[in-house]
């Protein structure tokens, strides 16, 4: 199977390569070279598709069997890609996001979608992905789109595990948001990067959200597997979404991979992501995630910050605050 992946340096991209490359797949990663490098075995393509005609210089006349593209920035980019591999491979795939439902509105893939434009060169996420999507779609009208929920694993960037674990690893007090038991929802990269590959190969075409069921894990277990990852002393510290709105305290980002049960984002955490289970999905525990991610931690430290993600984490005076509280 020859694989061409758009992207292969960052943690969906590099998972994507590294179960190609361990299914025995000829794989190439095309990559702007600012990020890294691709797994070992990988044949490297240096291109800033952003720059007009940079993909097509280095894919000259080549075609290939699958494609995976992981571009989260301008739609146009995306699309002019789509455009450009018309006629040259036999499966397309894109990773787009559960970003792209409208706000407070999504049950699964009927849901309704934010609008987007595939010519597009900027806007808020949601559009920037809806727009690639139709980008996709308007080239490789079979293509398969991966609508990732929260993606953890090793190689994560954004912030969200990794600040959990070296909060935790640090010992002391630490905040344990809402109630133990609230269901969490989301996906390992590697298991992520395998249904997708299998799914193209089958032949799964449309949209699928690509996230464990509801309360794969809850918050309780994911602290406490950050606990025992680390072998901490931490002492967790269950604060209600009352208190933690009194205070200020922002879900998902400054409490990463939590969200309230209520108001704005009830729901949030309840996707039906049954046609991702009935296509292959198989979600590893929670415990493999987790200790998986402090071990690559502990090897290759934690990555810089992303420019274009915001900070992840409780600021140590607003945890302090909120702790005296308590």
């Amino acid at each position: 199977m020859r694989l061409l992946v758009l992207g292969g340096t960052r943690f969906v991209g590099r998972a994507v390569v590294q179960e190609a490359l361990a299914r025995g797949w000829d794989v190439t990663a095309v990559h702007r070279g600012v990020s890294g490098t691709p797994p070992t075995g990988a044949t490297s393509l240096l291109a800033d598709r952003a720059a007009p005609g940079a993909l097509r210089r280095v894919l000259d006349e080549g075609s290939w069997d699958l494609v995976v593209d992981t571009w989260d920035g301008a739609p146009r980019v995306a699309t002019e890609a789509a455009q450009l591999l018309r006629g040259r491979v036999q499966r397309y795939g894109y990773v787009s996001s559960m970003s792209v439902y409208a706000w407070g509105s999504h049950v699964d893939e009927s849901s309704p979608l934010v609008t987007g434009d595939a010519g597009a060169d900027g806007g808020e996420y949601p559009a920037l992905k809806r727009g690639a999507e139709l980008g996709v779609l308007s080239a490789h009208p079979d293509a398969l789109l991966a609508r990732a929920g929260l993606i953890l694993g090793p190689y994560e960037d954004i912030g969200r595990l990794p600040w959990w674990l070296q909060r935790i690893s640090r010992g002391g007090r630490v905040i344990a948001p809402g109630r133990p038991d609230r269901p969490l929802q989301y996906v390992d990269v590697r298991d992520f990067a395998s249904w997708l590959l299998s799914a193209l190969t089958h032949d799964v075409v449309g949209s699928v959200d690509v996230a464990s069921r509801s309360g794969h894990a809850t918050t309780e277990q994911l602290l406490q597997a950050c606990v025992h990852a680390t072998a901490s002393s931490a002492e967790l510290v269950w604060v209600g979404e009352a208190a933690l709105q009194a205070h200020g305290a922002e879900p998902f980002t400054q409490l990463p991979c939590w969200v309230p049960e209520a108001g704005e984002f009830a729901g949030f955490l309840e996707a039906d992501t049954s046609r991702a289970a009935g296509t292959g999905l198989v979600c590893r525990p929670v415990i493999d995630t987790v200790t998986d991610t402090w071990r690559w931690i502990e090897r290759d430290g934690t990555p810089p910050q992303r420019p274009d993600r915001d900070v992840h984490g409780l600021p140590a005076t607003l945890e302090q605050q909120i702790l005296a509280s308590q």
